[in-house]
């Protein structure tokens, strides 16, 4: 009997163990690898990141594209949680040949704000004091998709929303907005769109 009880006793302070990682550790999105999401094994709130300009896993319209004028879709997105300072935005290409290719990087983003307009100017920083960084053109600015000929590409708009203000300069690269965000994200959400040559 004192065996049984032994037993039962250990069986359930396991199970409890294993519940009690499942609530505190959370499941990277299904295309961004978990080294980007930043969150440090908390459970993200989500956000949800859409475009009147398409649909989730739908084609990005030329207009957006090197195809077409190159301009960047116009985003929007929920709310993020009360304790937001600041929100980033990321596009990537998983795709390349080459490996990732970052498309777009704007970090700074005010708490206060729920989309970015069509067409985001080509500058440092915008009026409302957000900043871009620098992509894999080298250029602080949004390149649209431009996949080689006779392929099909994914392109993730990654959109996170933090705790803080970075404390980095206008041209930052990808991964350096990503170590200044390390352990300050709160929420994250992504839309990917796909296009074609």
């Amino acid at each position: 009997m004192k065996r049984y009880l032994f037993v039962h006793i250990v069986l359930s302070v396991g199970l409890l163990l294993i519940s009690g990682c499942s609530i505190i550790t959370s499941a990277p999105s299904p295309t961004t690898p978990a080294s980007e999401m930043t969150g440090q094994g908390v459970e993200l709130a989500p956000l949800e990141l859409t475009s009147e300009a398409f649909a989730a896993q739908e084609t990005i319209p030329e207009t957006f594209t090197c195809d077409g004028e190159d301009i960047s879709p116009p985003l929007s997105w929920n709310a993020p949680p009360d304790a937001t300072r600041s929100l980033v935005l990321i596009m990537d290409d998983p795709d390349a040949p080459v490996g990732t290719w970052v498309h777009w990087v704007l970090f700074n983003i005010p708490d206060d704000q729920r989309a970015v307009p069509e067409n985001v100017l080509a500058e440092d920083q915008l009026s409302d004091g957000s900043l871009h960084g620098s992509n894999s053109w080298r250029r602080s600015d949004y390149g649209g998709p431009c996949p080689p000929s006779g392929s099909t590409h994914r392109y993730i708009f990654k959109l996170y929303a933090l705790d803080t203000q970075l404390e980095l300069e206008a041209g930052a690269t990808k991964q350096q907005v990503l170590d200044a965000m390390d352990g300050h994200v709160l929420a994250y959400g992504e839309l990917v769109g796909t296009y074609s040559r």
